[in-house]
């Protein structure tokens, strides 16, 4: 018998024409490429053949319409689980992001004192163990198929390098998880294994 799988999928892209740092902000919602992404990962989990009996997002905007084409193919309804929140940020609401643009700005310095909590933000572990509760209590109701988890970056990347039993620090240009893609997940022996990788491409 194969393994059951939780499937973590990171949102489609969001319409940001301003490059706000939107975080847990609200009125974010998908751009058109945004939807087509969100229906090509919902397409490729549909073309596995797989049965999906959980399907739960995190409750802000982008994530819902992301499940939307699951929902659709499913016919689940997704529960809204605030485990699966993007990471809380002071970076909210500014035109900069931590990758990039922040690091010619002087006055969010003070943000970058310690990148290895991060200090601008959550703590990495505390992402690391909500959703760590989230992704094995999707395990333990999947007894009818998979779980399908919609998420955000930084708290599937917390899953994924736990999976691979690597450090949580990292530096967040190098995170290996695109938009609308899907990290999927194994429970063997108590512990997480990433068993695949995907990720769409849409113009």
């Amino acid at each position: 018998m194969s393994d059951r799988l939780v499937h973590l999928v990171r949102h489609g892209e969001v319409h940001n024409p301003a490059g706000v740092v939107y975080g847990r902000l609200e009125g974010f919602g998908l751009s058109d490429r945004g939807h087509r992404l969100a229906e090509a990962s919902a397409r490729h989990l549909e073309s596995t053949g797989r049965e999906i009996g959980v399907l739960r997002t995190s409750p802000l905007q982008r994530a819902q319409e992301s499940a939307a084409p699951m929902a659709a193919l499913t016919g689940l309804t997704p529960e809204l689980r605030p485990e699966l929140l993007e990471a809380t940020s002071r970076l909210e609401g500014k035109d900069y992001d931590v990758s990039l643009a922040i690091l010619g700005r002087p006055e969010a310095w003070r943000f970058l004192v310690n990148p290895l909590r991060p200090s601008w933000g959550e703590p990495y572990a505390q992402v690391r163990d909500r959703m760590l509760r989230e992704v094995k209590d999707a395990f333990d109701h999947a007894s009818a198929g998979d779980a399908v988890l919609v998420s955000h970056q930084m708290p599937i990347w917390m899953m994924a390098r736990t999976a691979a039993r690597r450090s949580l620090a990292h530096d967040p240009r190098r995170r290996r998880c695109a938009l609308s893609s899907i990290t999927s997940l194994a429970l063997r022996d108590g512990q997480l294994v990433e068993v695949a990788y995907f990720a769409p491409e849409v113009s």
